[in-house]
């Protein structure tokens, strides 16, 4: 049987936190990739396939990072489960491939001798060993390869042919049989210690290190770890990123809000009046539309997070916030769930599981919505476009960029005091002390950028095509029927069952400045935030005569709304209540509807509270 007729070989990659595994996945599986969640858990499975050079099939599936097979987490208990055959209905890889960091071996041997124990067909890729040499780590493979009892191969994770060695090994691979597994059992204190001065024998016969001398990490983790100047390096990188997301944006923003605009004259242009044409101008166009043109934006703040993670920043970062966020009874472990956060709430919910501690991460869950995620930069970017000038500010900084680097600071500062009432309702327990590896400074790899900005994209433009669509037409539906009576004067939506629904929601949200509009808009937002904006565009080309009304939404509202009705909606949006999906995740999460229910209580009465204040007072400032 050849390669290519032959079944195919299925192979998991295992590997510590920050070796790279998953750039060696994505460059082996490309865009062939399937990700979902384990059953009956929320850990993320991401498998993918490939063929070989010689034809062969093979199925790869990407392990969460591990540093033991002695689980602390549940990222690592679904790891050591699938390599030790106690996960149901994943059936054991025909081959384990152990990919190690060839920079930092002391840390990564010891899962290699963990895994090697079982019995199973194995295989050890030294990754990043291009920067092992320019470091000048010499590691003697056939040294290496005869302790460890098994092959060992160069990767390099981020080369467009770095992977080729691996390929080779794949085809050369014959499966021999079902492997007699080893039983696995929880190691004891005699078994790390032996396995550490193992990791400390094959070190010293395999690997030559260069003196230790003046780094360049180390001379640039003397600042970035800094008590004063890493905290303003962090301040002014993540000033720059807001300054960004609204400077670099403003050129494609404008030419998708112009094939927007063309697209809806077009249809309008060929198109009889009717219900068909509302429904596609009014509805889809004018809601879907008002939302995609955020779509940049989005793109720039996952660009600087992408390549944040990718330079190895992102864990310097944490262990720098450890001291901070301690007096609010959290450790540094908590920063990675809370800026995972700001792309979505529900990833960082998810992302807690690696919090050992329960009331740390109980505490961490329920203020990862406070953190601003993207779906609420539509939302803030329609009003600050409408209501701050753009102009700059002391001839360097603009003012918008400042606003909404504000309101995201203001997200942080609130998720700290609440954590802090945490702390004191649970009687004032200490966090649990942060042990972190911190990685070797990279450039970010421009490849795993663009695939981590396409993944980003393609959620994103989903959503628009699936629930948001839905929703709009839904809104669509709500805002015209039923038709207005004989001899109505007012504009059809009033007479609707959306205009009904806003006009008994306005009684509750008149304190707060909102109008009815606004108060119909805040419904849908409950299913996605970002359906807002699209709410918004369907309720006033429906609200109003102009038939370019969609595209003009911005000045829109930027002339009928007072200036603190804007501010309170967007004081609103820093704790508004959290989309169902998130409270359906913290449900899975914390196995309780009572976690869920209090953390859209809490956040509905900060933003009522929030919005009142900010609404009174901006009245009495401008002497409304």
């Amino acid at each position: 049987m050849n390669n290519a007729s032959a079944p195919a070989l299925r192979i998991a990659l295992l590997g510590n936190p920050n070796c790279g595994k998953t750039a060696l996945f994505n460059l082996l599986t490309g865009s062939r990739q399937k990700v979902a969640n384990y059953a009956g858990v929320t850990v993320e499975r991401k498998e993918g396939s490939l063929r070989t050079p010689a034809g062969r099939r093979v199925q790869v599936l990407d392990l969460p990072g591990a540093y033991s097979l002695n689980a602390l987490s549940a990222d690592e208990a679904i790891t050591r489960d699938v390599v030790t055959g106690q996960r149901a209905g994943e059936p054991l890889p025909d081959l384990l491939v152990c990919v190690t960091d060839a920079t930092n071996l002391r840390l990564n041997l010891r899962l290699v001798l963990e895994a090697r124990q079982l019995g199973l067909p194995m295989v050890m890729a030294l990754n990043m060993s291009d920067m092992a040499l320019s470091q000048g780590i010499a590691v003697d493979r056939a040294v290496l390869a005869r302790e460890l009892g098994l092959p060992v191969i160069e990767t390099v994770g981020v080369r467009h042919d770095g992977a080729r060695s691996l390929l080779a090994a794949l085809d050369a691979h014959v499966p021999p049989g079902p492997p007699a597994l080893q039983p696995w059992r929880a190691p004891g204190v005699d078994d790390v210690l032996a396995t550490q001065a193992e990791v400390r024998r094959i070190l010293a016969l395999a690997v030559h290190e260069p003196a230790m001398d003046l780094h360049v990490d180390d001379a640039i983790d003397r600042v970035v770890l800094h008590p004063l100047w890493g905290m303003a390096v962090l301040a002014v990188t993540l000033f720059l990123m807001f300054q960004a997301v609204f400077s670099w944006a403003e050129v494609p923003m404008d030419a998708i809000k112009g094939g927007m605009d063309w697209l809806g004259q077009a249809v309008q242009a060929h198109m009889g009046e009717g219900l068909l044409r509302s429904l596609l101008v009014d509805g889809i166009i004018a809601g879907a539309g008002s939302v995609l043109v955020f779509l940049p934006q989005i793109l720039i703040l996952f660009l600087f997070i992408l390549a944040l993670e990718d330079s190895g920043y992102l864990p310097r970062a944490a262990f720098l916030l450890d001291r901070v966020m301690g007096t609010v009874g959290l450790s540094g472990r908590s920063f990675i769930p809370l800026l995972s956060s700001f792309a979505c709430a529900i990833p960082g919910v998810m992302a807690t599981r690696t919090i050992t501690n329960w009331r740390d991460r109980l505490v961490t869950i329920m203020i990862a919505p406070l953190m601003t995620c993207s779906a609420r930069l539509p939302v803030y970017a329609l009003l600050i476009g409408a209501f701050i000038p753009a102009r700059t500010v002391g001839g360097v900084f603009n003012l918008q960029g400042l606003v909404l680097f504000a309101l995201y600071l203001a997200g942080i500062l609130s998720a700290m005091g609440v954590a802090w009432v945490f702390k004191r309702w649970r009687g004032g327990a200490g966090p649990t002390p942060l042990l972190m590896e911190l990685p070797t400074y990279r450039w970010p790899n421009p490849r795993n950028l663009a695939l981590g900005l396409y993944e980003r994209a393609m959620i994103f433009l989903k959503r628009v095509g699936t629930i948001i669509l839905a929703l709009m037409v839904l809104l669509w539906f709500l805002s015209t029927f039923p038709a207005p009576p004989e001899g109505a004067t007012g504009p059809a939506i009033q007479y609707s069952l959306a205009g009904m629904i806003g006009r008994a929601l306005e009684v509750v949200f008149a304190p707060i400045g909102f109008n009815w509009q606004i108060s119909i808009a805040l419904v849908p937002g409950l299913a996605a935030r970002e359906v807002a904006v699209g709410a918004l565009g369907t309720v006033y080309a429906l609200s109003a005569t102009g038939d370019d009304v969609a595209a003009q939404l911005s000045p829109m509202i930027g002339g009928s709304w007072p200036l603190a009705t804007a501010l309170s909606l967007l004081v609103w949006y820093v704790f508004a209540p959290q989309c169902i999906s998130t409270l359906a995740t913290v449900k899975r999460e914390t196995n309780s509807w009572r976690y869920a229910l209090i953390m859209a209580g809490y956040l509905f009465a900060l933003a009522y509270l929030a919005s009142f204040v900010t609404y009174r007072v901006a009245l009495a400032w401008s002497g409304g």
